[in-house]
């Protein structure tokens, strides 16, 4: 059952990716002739349109988009008119870069929101959950690009304490990844407690505190685990949303990753390019879409099977965490982690 629910995702992860590179063509072939924007202003108009016979751009339009497609399907995406190599290869040589930031920022905002959402939630409406409040609210209300140049403003050019672009050491890394850290160490930390505090609330719980369980152990053994299945939910639309927000924070501390490649392609109403940056970065956003929903089987096993059958027999389709954390279990319990560990019942002591 879940390889054949897996096996569902991956065809139509599949289909989204060609319907995101058909709109983006349809999109960019509207605006700008490509033969105009590589030739200098003084070309001939003989050069022009000789430009535009050896681009293919006389063709009917369903003739190029064929050939477009034909290419798609064997990751041929033609050369860059920017820089006339294959377009793929030359957005390849930028992945690393843009993986580096991203797992970084990743590493960096989970461990930091999820220790202030467990202490938060030990301690509900006391200082440090006041302040992990207004930290959320500041990561939603600021903008990633105005809180960059802000940094890039205060530890830069004023206290000349980090580089502010470029791509080198572990200084260089400091001020992206706090930019694109910010608003996800809010969400997830608030997220993080408001799970746990449910689950400090459950009967189980109680049966615990009754056995003596310190509260560090149960919070360790049983409620944490219990609680993860929203924060992962959660962080996986963070993770994928760090390679959105890359492309902005690329550009303004000069990073040589995807994102700023594909600002430079945009300008250039480079097509090839514009197309193979799209491919790259919706590979990985699904990609990490499937990472998730085969972590949340692994914490949760029946939850993927049995919901997955529920859906399919009210037709409602292919189940992904989101909407696990929407419907829930088919038992009526809510996805945020009930029932995977200790139940009341197993942790009831036996009668005397």
């Amino acid at each position: 059952m879940l390889a054949r629910y897996m096996l569902k995702r991956t065809v139509h992860a599949v289909l989204v990716l060609l319907a995101v590179l058909v709109v983006v063509w349809v999109l960019v072939n509207q605006v700008g002739d490509p033969a105009r924007l590589i030739l200098p202003p003084s070309a001939s108009h003989q050069l022009y349109l000789d430009t535009r016979a050896s681009m293919g751009l006389d063709d009917p339009v369903l003739v190029r988009f064929w050939r477009s497609f034909s290419g798609w399907l064997q990751l041929d995406f033609g050369n860059s008119l920017w820089q006339k190599v294959p377009a793929l290869p030359l957005v390849l040589e930028r992945l690393p870069a843009t993986l580096l930031l991203t797992l970084a920022t990743f590493l960096v905002a989970v461990p930091i929101s999820l220790s202030l959402g467990v202490l938060s939630a030990l301690r509900p409406d006391g200082l440090l959950d006041r302040i992990l409040t207004a930290v959320s609210l500041a990561g939603v209300s600021i903008a990633d690009f105005w809180l960059g140049l802000m940094l890039i403003l205060l530890f830069g050019v004023q206290l000349h304490l980090l580089p502010t672009s470029g791509y080198g050491g572990l200084e260089f890394l400091v001020l992206p990844v706090l930019t694109l850290a910010f608003r996800p160490v809010g969400r997830l930390a608030q997220i993080a407690r408001s799970a746990l505090v449910e689950e400090m609330q459950k009967p189980y719980i109680v049966t615990l505190r009754a056995q003596g369980m310190s509260e560090g152990r149960i919070v360790r053994r049983h409620a944490l685990k219990n609680s993860l299945i929203p924060i992962i939910t959660v962080g996986g639309d963070e993770l994928a949303s760090f390679l959105n927000g890359a492309v902005v924070i690329e550009t303004i501390f000069a990073w040589p990753g995807i994102g700023s490649l594909f600002i430079q392609a945009i300008e250039r109403r480079d097509l090839p390019l514009v197309l193979a940056c799209v491919f790259v970065i919706a590979t990985l956003v699904i990609i990490v879409n499937l990472i998730i929903d085969l972590t949340y089987a692994w914490i949760d096993p029946r939850a993927s099977l049995i919901v997955s059958s529920r859906r399919q027999r009210r037709g409602r389709g292919p189940v992904t965490p989101s909407t696990m954390a929407v419907h829930g279990t088919s038992d009526g319990r809510s996805a945020a982690g009930e029932g995977v560990g200790p139940t009341p019942e197993s942790m009831s002591p036996a009668p005397t």
